[in-house]
């Protein structure tokens, strides 16, 4: 009893620290966005918000060459169907992998180590060369297609799935006159949600940061997206807004707030799903 009292001492402190430091740049950042240029300028950090907020999304609105609602439902369009994309078919794979046995499944399932081991980047030229050579350059498919083919994710619900998944359920659901893919739906993903919830998260949080390969794909600027929207809010020739860069930030960043919020509560369940022993 008394070394639990002497490790909540420690530990709940460690806590409180750890969640103000993760807590700090995103407070600092929402209140420069209600800031000026001049008081940014002046003093980089506060933690009081200032009377500036409208004259900044004044200009964020009006005030450049772009429109910052546009890039917000393109980033929010090609994000929800890469993640849609990303862990469903994912599972699939993940399915097959665990419930079918055939000749190369760990042929395959060492395919699948080998491509997470090439970097994005190198494929880059060749991706843009097939993609101008269709004329799809201009086009959110690129950028959500290629989430149908997510080797992490594979791996991370394979893992899973050999953990939770019993093999007698399935075969319940077949003796029950069940298709594979009602299985697959009706059975498999309830079962896989807290996995399904934490790769969607991660998923969404990536596509939605991505900045690269849209830059690359996407040279028309009602098709770009808010992370190109905001590098060009710090591409003006004579001054830069930096309250008008804070509140674009802050706004681009609301999303996954809301994404991670609404996934999170699967993953409490399933941890503590987990933890009950039987």
């Amino acid at each position: 009893m008394k070394s639990t009292r002497i490790f909540k001492i420690i530990i709940y402190p460690i806590c409180v620290l750890l969640s103000v430091m993760s807590i700090l740049p995103f407070w600092v950042m929402f209140m420069n966005g209600t800031r000026s240029t001049p008081e940014i300028q002046r003093q980089a950090f506060s933690m009081l918000p200032s009377v500036h907020l409208f004259d900044n999304l004044n200009i964020l609105l009006v005030g450049k060459s772009f429109d910052p609602w546009i890039g917000f439902v393109n980033s929010l369009t090609i994000s929800t169907f890469a993640t849609l994309c990303a862990v469903y078919f994912s599972s699939l794979t993940a399915y097959a992998l665990v419930a079918y046995r055939w000749k190369a499944q760990k042929a395959f399932f060492a395919f699948i180590l080998a491509v997470m081991m090439i970097p994005a980047q190198v494929t880059t030229i060749g991706f843009y060369q097939f993609m101008w050579s269709i004329g799809m350059t201009n086009s959110f498919l690129p950028l959500i297609i290629p989430a149908v083919a997510s080797p992490a994710i594979v791996f991370f619900m394979r893992q899973y799935l050999y953990a939770t998944l019993s093999i007698d359920i399935v075969n319940s659901g077949r003796i029950d006159g069940a298709g594979e893919f009602h299985i697959f739906n009706a059975i498999i993903i309830p079962i896989m949600k807290p996995a399904i919830a934490t790769q969607a998260i991660f998923v969404f949080v990536a596509t939605w940061n991505n900045f690269f390969l849209p830059l690359v794909l996407l040279t028309d600027s009602k098709k770009y997206t808010m992370p190109i929207m905001v590098s060009l809010l710090r591409g003006d020739t004579y001054r830069t807004e930096f309250g008008t860069v804070y509140l674009a930030l802050s706004l681009s960043v609301l999303p996954l707030f809301v994404m991670y919020f609404t996934l999170s509560r699967y993953i409490i369940a399933g941890v503590a799903l987990g933890g009950v022993k039987e």
